[in-house]
């Protein structure tokens, strides 16, 4: 291992180069470019050959070239808009158009008829033949015909520096860039067994590639000098998560060791046996729980898998020991579903469940509040209020948070450092499956349980998508399943996720359905409702004194009536797959066949087709979770707010998951030999993110 360099240099403020002032400075900064190393790490987003020129006649559409030409006819436009069109004639005598909307006048009066113009964009087709729209261009002088000796890299734009400003800060601060041994963190005979150059020839690679450099692999992210960046990114994120659960197992925690009777008496009053998948999970829990050490579990499982009944008999471990246990979720309704569920299952055991969410004021609240610090609530349901300030508990044992990936970091934290008698040990939960790839990186910190079968009873359900133009058949068979006697969700959807807009939409469609609907009740439900009203509509629905409910997508998650066998879900192509998959959820519930329509605006996208075609092949999660990992990438399923995630700067979770065992063995062998080596790796593309990417 060799030693790790002084980041003196890394670390240097960017003042140092040329030109960069109060007000440039500040402009970096708002992009959280501070340092020289900032600035090495701010890597191209794609690049641009401008080593060669395509003649105008073997232009393709849709493939970027560089075209050189001479100006053969200017014309200024201001019919609907300003715009300026440059005719360019190339000695293939073929014509290529190129069009700027927005340009300046003394930029229009460079393009006199005759000048010569090189020209780089992407050709598409236009009312003449193919068109540039703003493409980057020189004029030429009268001896210029150099071309480029290397691909230009094109920045992620920052707002206020033109690419041409950024590219030279760039080079200047690789001029600052050390020797190759005082850079280099990782061991040599891993990179030489894995064909990766070193960090300061990867780094120089992609800011300055070659003439002859590989375009396709730099373009799909596959070239060895940006695998070896992601290698280096993807280990920083597994070492601080790693690092955080280390430091935080430190702490230890109180042991659970108190006597099964409770949960022996909740087994015996379910209705319902467990599956062997929930008995392999408690069982899980239970040996964590009986550990000195701060439980860390994470428990996926596909809507209607049955998490909520093991959380609460490992609340009920807790409560034997004569603590307590709080479950959070993110939404009141789901809160609500839980307490409904917990109240039913505990209170006949003598056990206190208190409910604390946003929306409990005066002196309801302060009774809760006191209820909480003094432990005589041994269960303690809510939203994020449970985190606020002024809420002390007695003595909290187990945190449960339920769809963690809706909490901002923070949040998560909060709770946590609420166990004033110790770290409490935390079970987090989501009915989001998580692919493999995203939980062995996202998820180092955690120990991972999967809920993976559904328990006996459930129907598989029918997914068909159909045009929005076939609307009309559709309300007749919401007519005639209503007459039967069974249910059905109507849930709007919309591009603005404003609960403002979205509960409009939602009522407009209620009112449309009310009047087509006659002879059937009709419930609505949105975000903008009061939390009183939302759970007397839900309560009603869930009791059949509604035959239809029309929802936006508050009811996505904890909302449990198994005679509702029929779900509509409008614009579905606006959806992604694990939220289409969650909403579907909601029915099959019970001994009833069940159908979920996916009601589309034609036409579709080929990537909307491609989710709404995996939905109707599988009902799967964790083939779903794939997908749509495949499709969107991970900071959409995990939630953009999760620190770190969301924001790699070369690493893709998708396209280099065949780096990670290489990463989890690298990441032990650091923590054990080079622990400081560690802590660089860390501080260099990680920073101050590290303490909350475990959260």
């Amino acid at each position: 291992m060799s030693a790790a360099p002084s980041p003196a240099l890394a670390e240097t403020p960017l003042s140092v180069l040329a030109g960069v002032g109060p007000a440039l400075r500040e402009k970096l900064a708002a992009r959280g470019l501070l340092t020289l190393q900032d600035l090495w790490l701010h890597l191209p987003r794609s690049y641009e050959d401008r080593t060669a020129l395509t003649p105008i006649r073997a232009l393709q559409p849709g493939v970027a070239a560089q075209v050189e030409g001479r100006v053969e006819a200017v014309e200024r436009g201001f019919r609907y808009r300003p715009q300026l069109k440059v005719a360019l004639t190339d000695e293939s005598r073929a014509t290529l158009v190129l069009r700027f909307f927005h340009f300046r006048a003394a930029q229009a009066a460079q393009f006199a008829v005759g000048a010569r113009v090189r020209a780089y964009g992407t050709p598409r087709p236009g009312a003449l033949g193919l068109e540039m729209v703003h493409p980057g261009y020189t004029l030429l002088g009268a001896g210029e015909h150099a071309l480029g000796e290397a691909l230009d890299p094109v920045y992620p734009a920052i707002e206020g520096i033109g690419p041409a400003s950024l590219r030279k800060l760039v080079l200047q601060a690789l001029r600052h860039l050390p020797p190759e041994a005082a850079l280099e963190l990782l061991p040599e005979d891993w990179l030489r067994a894995l064909g990766l150059p070193s960090l300061h020839t990867a780094i120089l690679t992609l800011h300055t590639p070659p003439k002859d450099a590989d375009l396709a692999a730099l373009q799909a992210g596959r070239h060895p000098a940006q695998r070896r960046l992601a290698l280096e990114e993807l280990l920083a994120h597994q070492l601080g998560l790693r690092r955080q659960r280390l430091a935080l197992q430190a702490e230890g925690a109180r042991a659970l060791r108190g006597d099964e009777r409770l949960v022996r008496q909740l087994r015996a009053a379910l209705p319902f046996t467990l599956t062997g998948a929930q008995e392999r999970v408690y069982a899980q829990l239970r040996a964590d729980l009986r550990q000195p050490r701060p439980m860390l579990r994470l428990v996926q499982g596909d809507v209607g898998s049955g998490k909520t009944v093991v959380a609460a008999l490992a609340a009920l471990l807790a409560v034997a020991d004569g603590r307590q246990a709080a479950l959070m979720a993110p939404t009141e309704l789901l809160a609500e579903q839980h307490l409904a569920n917990l109240r039913t299952w505990l209170q006949p055991l003598g056990v206190e469940v208190c409910w604390l969410a946003g929306k409990v004021t005066g002196k309801a609240r302060a009774q809760a509040l006191q209820a909480v610090a003094s432990g005589a609530a041994q269960v303690v349901v809510g939203t994020h209020a449970l985190m606020q300030e002024g809420v002390e508990f007695h003595d909290l044992a187990l945190a449960i948070i339920d769809e963690q990936h809706r909490f901002g970091v923070h949040q998560r934290l909060a709770l946590r450092d609420k166990g004033r008698r110790g770290v409490p040990h935390q079970l987090v939960m989501t009915a989001t499956p998580i692919p493999r790839t995203l939980a062995m990186s996202a998820y180092a910190d955690l120990d991972v349980s999967a809920i993976d079968e559904l328990p006996p009873g459930r129907t598989p359900v029918t997914t068909i998508a159909l045009s929005a133009e076939r609307r009309p058949e559709l309300v007749e068979r919401i007519r005639a399943a209503c007459a039967e006697g069974r249910q059905a969700y109507w849930v709007c959807t919309l591009i603005d996720d404003s609960d403002e807009v979205q509960a409009q939409a939602a009522q407009s469609t209620f009112e449309a359905l009310q009047t087509v609907l006659p002879g059937v009740r009709v419930g609505l439900v949105h975000g903008r409702m009061k939390a009183a009203e939302k759970q007397a509509t839900m309560r009603a629905f869930k009791d059949g004194a509604l035959g239809l409910l029309v929802a936006t997508t508050v009811i996505e998650v904890g909302v449990d009536v198994p005679n509702a066998s029929l779900m509509v879900i409008e614009n579905a192509e606006r959806l992604g797959l694990a939220q289409l998959h969650q909403l579907r959820g909601r029915v099959g519930r019970g001994s009833v066949a069940s159908t979920c329509v996916l009601l589309y605006q034609p036409p579709l996208s080929a990537l909307a087709r491609q989710r709404l075609d995996t939905l109707r092949q599988t009902n799967d999660g964790f083939v779903i979770a794939e997908k749509d990992l495949e499709l969107r990438g991970p900071g959409e399923l995990l939630g953009t707010r999760q620190t770190g995630l969301a924001s790699f700067r070369m690493a893709d979770l998708v396209r280099d998951a065949d780096l990670l065992p290489q990463v989890h063995a690298l990441a032990d062998r650091l923590l054990g030999e080079a622990p400081d080596v560690a802590e660089r790796i860390i501080a260099r593309w990680v920073g101050g993110a590290a303490r909350y990417a475990a959260a």
